[in-house]
């Protein structure tokens, strides 16, 4: 494997395409667990008919786990965006319209967004009066079964030639509600401080898929401590403004 060719470099991975083939390089913290369970979300994902590239291979690259699969060609909506800005508007909508057809899909194999929610509440770096209210807080949400990628972003949405969409990396996928998710872009719009597109989203999402914007609101504090546990630097002041935030609605 050559790893000559970045794609992009993101916190946890570094992406590069060898032909046609691209290794998801992972950061030494990561253990064969984490890897070996991102590989399997990655194939339950496939089998069920989601587009999504094909994983070939889970190796050891320089003492650091990588997942291999295939190279899709394409431009990603997040590129288009860049590109083109006066598109945004209805490149987001193509890019809701991806997400919510994600939501149709079921994969029981996967582990339930309520689990996922609580073990990283657990994992957090809270007082025990926020840990009771936000496992609380999950506990009083409807359970749903449906497909959430977990992390999406226009980023991860391929556009191919043809115009169909291709969706990757499906290392924090689970199922259950898809106002989870959508809460989980919501927040990654933020965090990359695009306040006005995060905004639109939300609003496109809810029209979209018949989703009040309350039920997505109320899963953010939620999502905000399962992102404070990854210990970004620079983002752990505004994470703890919305777990500490007791009611969006």
């Amino acid at each position: 494997m050559k790893l000559d060719t970045v794609i992009c470099d993101r916190p946890s991975k570094t992406i590069y395409r060898d032909g046609d083939k691209v290794i998801y390089l992972y950061k030494k913290e990561y253990s064969k667990g984490d890897i070996l369970n991102a590989a399997l979300n990655y194939a339950r994902v496939e089998e069920i008919g989601v587009s999504t590239p094909k994983v070939h291979e889970v190796t050891m690259i320089n003492g650091r786990w990588a997942i291999i699969s295939d190279y899709i060609e394409g431009t990603t909506l997040a590129e288009m965006m860049k590109n083109s800005p006066e598109k945004t508007d209805e490149l987001l909508d193509r890019f809701v319209a991806e997400q919510t057809k994600i939501h149709t899909f079921r994969c029981r194999k996967l582990v339930t967004t309520r689990n996922k929610m609580l073990d990283k509440i657990a994992e957090a770096d809270l007082s025990d009066a926020v840990r009771y209210e936000l496992e609380t807080r999950v506990d009083t949400m409807s359970k749903h079964e449906k497909l959430c990628h977990g992390d999406l972003l226009p980023s991860d949405v391929i556009i191919k030639a043809d115009g169909s969409a291709t969706i990757l990396d499906w290392s924090h996928a689970t199922q259950g509600s898809a106002s989870a998710d959508a809460a989980r872009t919501y927040l990654l719009f933020n965090l990359k401080n695009e306040v006005e597109l995060a905004q639109k989203y939300l609003t496109k999402f809810s029209a979209a898929s018949g989703i009040p914007i309350s039920h997505i609101q109320r899963w953010l504090p939620i999502v905000a401590a399962s992102q404070s546990v990854k210990n970004i630097p620079g983002q752990r002041e505004f994470l703890m403004s919305w777990v500490n935030v007791a009611d969006y609605e």
